[in-house]
């Protein structure tokens, strides 16, 4: 029974989540048909406006560790051209979604179970945080670093996010950083640190 009322909760926030999106936060080039079909699909009908990835969610065990579900034009094709898009972020307890960005759209995020830590930063460097409980939504401004954190140590969190993109984009600052060709002199040079502190993060990071 637990289970279906936390369907039923997921299915009405992913609806008005998408109406929201499509009044507020649409950023995609307008197209001037119905919607995009890939030139390599031929006599659609509804299997190609219907997304089935997230079921998962509903007869699925919760990960154990931080796990996004998306449903962006790339997962789901008939999004291209809609200016829409989806994910969903489960957090084990004491889970992060590390500092990252969407360069092409905001993020409106509802939190459906458990609270999180929430913060962006503008481009003046101003750190704006929150703390969500089930049920709160929070807005990501496009383009801006950001990050969510379950710092309760006993239960998950599970949330998803709304975007105004069909392929909204995510570049993980630690991984963009440290996990890359970036020249660790460099990397040294502008966090003003030594070589060796370079490589133990990348070698952190590439453990993973």
């Amino acid at each position: 029974m637990a289970s279906r009322v936390t369907a039923l909760k997921f299915l009405i926030v992913l609806f008005s989540s998408f109406t929201i999106v499509q009044m507020a936060l649409a950023g995609d080039a307008d197209i001037i048909s119905d919607f995009l079909v890939p030139p390599d699909v031929n006599n659609i009908d509804g299997n190609f406006f219907t997304f089935t990835g997230m079921r998962v969610l509903i007869d699925g065990d919760f990960p154990t560790n931080f796990t996004v579900l998306k449903a962006s034009m790339v997962e789901f094709p008939a999004l291209n051209g809609q200016s829409v898009s989806q994910a969903v972020l489960q957090f084990p307890a004491g889970s992060t979604n590390p500092p990252h960005t969407h360069p092409r759209s905001a993020e409106l995020l509802f939190l459906v179970a458990g609270s999180l830590e929430v913060g962006f930063i503008d481009t003046t460097n101003k750190l704006f945080t929150q703390t969500l409980q089930a049920g709160d939504m929070f807005i990501f401004p496009k383009g801006l670093v950001h990050f969510q954190y379950n710092a309760d140590s006993n239960n998950l969190a599970l949330a998803f996010s709304a975007f105004g993109s069909a392929n909204a984009g995510t570049v993980s600052l630690p991984k963009t950083l440290f996990a890359t060709d970036i020249d660790d002199n460099i990397l040294a040079k502008s966090f003003k640190t030594d070589v060796a502190t370079i490589q133990a993060l990348k070698s952190g990071l590439a453990s993973k």
